[in-house]
């Protein structure tokens, strides 16, 4: 019945916050108004600036956010306890990752659709437009890296989500030509795909898993080219062409499939979690509130649970995607509060299903996953036994969480394996078969990373671009150049080798984790980048005179918690990276941590003096400046 109350409970009470809080701070304090002009109208041309229906926006915007985000860090962070991660959840994706999404948006669209790294050149200082540049830079080629990865190897787990995944594109471009080109509707035709793609989810579940190990005898680990080696590869490509292209070809279409697909997945979860909560099979007392065994390497709790779960409460990314696509796509500014806000509320609910599947679904314990050469895509599902008993409750969700007395151990299948594996449990209790739901939930999870995949590439070009004009790098200023640049530094960062003295290993081959070296970094940089995207919300206000008490205390919390969780992982006696031979991680953090204290002298030694002071207005629109520009007019609101 806990588990019942934890779902229905959360739900409400984000429909309150979203009509208070959210209310509050759209109306009162940004004061957002229908008459204002946006980048959208003001730069249109029909590539990056696109007036969109908010129901689409809160699409592409939703999905972009998503990812991966709040089902790895909830997966991960429940190891902790269920209790503290569900906590912080839900207040901070009310008071502190909301906030930050929505300053991010406002401040953005009443800057011509700059990122908010370039308007911290105008609010703060030329130099710390410069440095929060250099950190969207580093934190996106990283994501990029990772989320490649991620993907590749969830499509490896579970190949039974790759041709609905794929199939989702063809589908988005013929929906954007027939919405923009035939000016049809969007919602009918949105609705036919998603039944094209679950007809798809079901074959794939039983007809046609595209395992390219079995098709094409890729090995599996190995030297390159492996399963994931090949994929990545792909993915990398299909991101190239997919950031390049106008975003009503396949970004704005693609996404809002994508989030009916989520209404529906979250709408099956929820009546699983009704039904199995009310019937007494889910119990939340599988797992511990607050765990009191976990292994002696594992960081500890403060401040580690607020880097380890971001998206679901509070990430940086998502000032990139607020500043970066969706400004120029708002259709008008009162759009702010659905999209923003309401998204991460959304996001918020996601990572407490996350929570709960983790857990209370998990703790179902109807079946395991086992390796069988004989089976269609090399695996079956049976039923857990223990002594001709089902394995269920604490039994079950140790035997998932047991990381062999190493929080090393503890890696991408154990984490996302649990959410997809314990929601098709919760599906199962309203009589959808395991392998279905498997199938059900990892394609959920494949086209949530795909859409922040080809997004970041998009916003890593953005930034590649400003940094060019800045550097007087011309020929970076295209945007092919730039998006080439992009993804290949991300193909590189995520074929470097786990061990340099076998540079012949991919990543997650039999040798080690490649680029995925440089994860145990993008926790806190990611975490520090909204810190310094709340700050530049600040300076906004700071200059207007308006409050700025709602964003102070989260900057804070966001920029000493990620600083505190870095120079652990650098100094601590056990593991620490200067201690234990990892000097590309130690140096890459002290860079980064150094950038971040130099941000924040010049926001302390500026802030005194502009209080009320409001920043130099734009220059007024050229020709050249409509023309892909990124920036933005209007008056200084």
């Amino acid at each position: 019945m806990l588990t019942l109350l934890i779902a229905v409970g959360s739900f409400v009470g984000y429909v309150v916050a979203y009509h208070t809080y959210g209310r509050w701070i759209s109306q009162k304090v940004f004061q957002l108004s229908d008459d204002a002009v946006v980048p959208s109208h003001e730069l249109r041309d029909n590539v990056d600036f696109v007036p969109t229906k908010r129901q689409i926006i809160f699409g592409h915007h939703f999905t972009s956010i998503a990812g991966t985000g709040p089902i790895v860090g909830p997966a991960i962070a429940v190891f902790w306890g269920w209790l503290p991660a569900l906590i912080w959840v839900l207040v901070g994706s009310v008071f502190i990752g909301a906030v930050h999404d929505l300053g991010a948006l406002v401040v953005s669209l009443r800057n011509r659709g700059q990122t908010v790294g370039e308007v911290a050149g105008r609010l703060i200082s030329p130099r710390a437009r410069v440095l929060f540049l250099i950190i969207l830079f580093l934190s996106l080629t990283v994501v990029l890296a990772i989320f490649g990865l991620v993907i590749a190897t969830i499509f490896k787990l579970y190949p039974e989500s790759v041709l609905p995944t794929w199939i989702s594109l063809p589908l988005a471009v013929g929906i954007g030509f027939w919405v923009y080109k035939k000016g049809g509707g969007i919602l009918v035709p949105s609705l036919g795909a998603l039944a094209v793609i679950y007809f798809c989810v079901w074959l794939g579940a039983y007809a046609f898993p595209v395992n390219i190990e079995a098709l094409f005898n890729i090995p599996a680990t190995g030297a390159f080219p492996n399963v994931v080696s090949v994929w990545t590869v792909i993915l990398l490509i299909y991101c190239f062409f997919a950031s390049v292209l106008p975003v009503w070809v396949m970004l704005q279409p693609r996404d809002y499939v994508n989030s009916h697909q989520l209404v529906v997945a979250l709408g099956l979860l929820m009546v699983g979690v009704l039904v199995a909560g009310a019937t007494g099979q889910a119990q939340l007392s599988s797992a511990p509130a607050i765990a009191t065994q976990i292994p002696s390497d594992a960081p500890p709790i403060w401040p580690f649970l607020f880097i380890t779960i971001a998206c679901g409460a509070c990430s940086g990314f998502h000032c990139l995607v607020s500043s970066g696509t969706t400004s120029k796509q708002i259709e008008k500014e009162t759009d702010a509060q659905f999209v923003a806000y309401g998204s991460m509320l959304l996001e918020g609910g996601l990572a407490v299903m996350v929570i709960l599947a983790c857990c209370a679904g998990v703790g179902m314990g109807k079946f395991t996953r086992e390796t069988d050469a004989n089976a269609r895509g090399g695996y079956s599902y049976v039923e857990q036994l223990d002594n001709g008993q089902h394995v269920t409750g604490a039994a079950a969700w140790t035997a998932r969480y047991d990381a062999g007395g190493s929080w090393q151990k503890f890696k991408l299948p154990q984490t996302v394996g649990a959410f997809i594996e314990g929601g098709a449990n919760f599906l199962s209790a309203i009589g959808l078969p395991v392998k279905l739901g498997i199938s059900v939930i990892a394609v959920l999870v494949a086209c949530f990373a795909a859409t922040t995949l080809d997004s970041a590439t998009r916003l890593q070009r953005y930034v590649v671009q400003e940094l060019a004009g800045t550097l007087h790098i011309k020929p970076l200023t295209n945007k092919y150049a730039a998006t080439l640049l992009a993804v290949v530094l991300a193909g590189w960062v995520a074929m470097l080798p786990a061990d340099a003295s076998q540079p012949s290993e991919h990543p997650l081959g039999s040798a080690g984790t490649g680029g995925l070296i440089l994860w145990p970094l993008f926790g806190a940089t990611n975490q520090l980048l909204a810190g310094l995207a709340f700050m530049v919300t600040m300076f906004y206000l700071w200059r207007r005179n308006r409050p700025v008490w709602f964003i102070a205390i989260p900057m804070t919390m966001m920029l000493i918690m990620p600083a505190w969780a870095m120079l652990w992982q650098m100094f601590n006696s056990e593991s620490g990276w200067c201690y234990s031979g990892q000097s590309h991680l130690f140096w890459t953090g002290v860079a980064i941590l150094g950038i971040q204290l130099w941000m924040v002298i010049e926001a302390l030694l500026v802030l005194p003096r502009v209080k009320g002071l409001l920043e130099e207005t734009l220059p007024p629109l050229t020709k050249t400046a409509l023309v892909g520009a990124d920036g933005a007019s209007g008056p200084n609101r």
